[in-house]
Formats: structure tokens, sequence, C-alpha cells
């Protein structure tokens, strides 16, 4: 017996077999950026008040400057993800919904590279 309606055998609409693959990519980053968060908060309190020269000597810092590129990577990727369920779910229209899921990706990618571009940068003496 079969549990499959004549209209979705005739579309062939069965699971897409993803479903648990983006919730696992969500948490993950979620984890990630916690504690990547906790260390820019760090960060920046032990900055705070510092002069100029400090600040950007830490930032040139390798190990802090990987640290926060995994943030942009992790942040971007994680804010990615949250807006395509956004869409996916609340967008009725299957055209908006292909050029929104677009426009994100174009988003995500162009926040990622500004960010890195700027630590690159900061950690390269421009």
């Amino acid at each position: 017996m079969t549990m499959r309606t004549p209209l979705k055998n005739v579309r062939r609409l069965g699971s897409a077999k993803e479903g648990a693959n983006h919730f696992w990519q969500q948490r993950v980053t979620a984890v990630a950026n916690i504690v990547l968060g906790l260390f820019l908060v760090w960060l920046i309190a032990n900055m705070a008040g510092q002069e100029y020269e400090t600040a950007k000597s830490w930032l040139a810092n390798p190990l802090v400057a990987i640290a926060l590129l995994l943030l942009v990577a992790s942040g971007a990727f994680h804010m990615r993800l949250g807006m395509q369920v956004i869409i996916e779910d609340y967008i009725s229209s299957e055209s908006s919904k292909i050029v929104l899921l677009m426009l994100n990706t174009f988003f995500a990618i162009a926040v990622g590279l500004a960010s890195v571009f700027a630590i690159f940068k900061i950690n390269f003496g421009a």
C-alpha cells in the first residue's frame, strides 16, 4: 500500500534528500559562528582604547586574520542558508523565488569577498 496520491506519482515529487544536509549545515555554521563570534568579542574588548597602529598590528597577526577569515566564511554561508529557507518558505511565485535565490547567493558572495578583501588589505599592509 502506498501513501502517494495519483498527482504526486505523475509529478514525481518525492523527497529531494537534501533536507537533513541543509539542517546540519545550518547547525554547524551556527556553532562555528558562536565560537568565532566570541573570539571577535574578545578581540574587540582587548583592542578597545588602543591606538590605530596597535589595533592594526593585532589585525595583521596571521592567526587573528585566519580566525576572522573563518568567521567571514562561516557567517556568509550561514546567512545565505538562512535567507534561502525564508525565501523558499514565504515566496510563492516560482519566478520571484528563483530571482531572489540568485540575488541571495550573489549578496552573500559580495559580502564575503568585501570582508576578505578588507582583512587581506589590513594583513598585508596596504
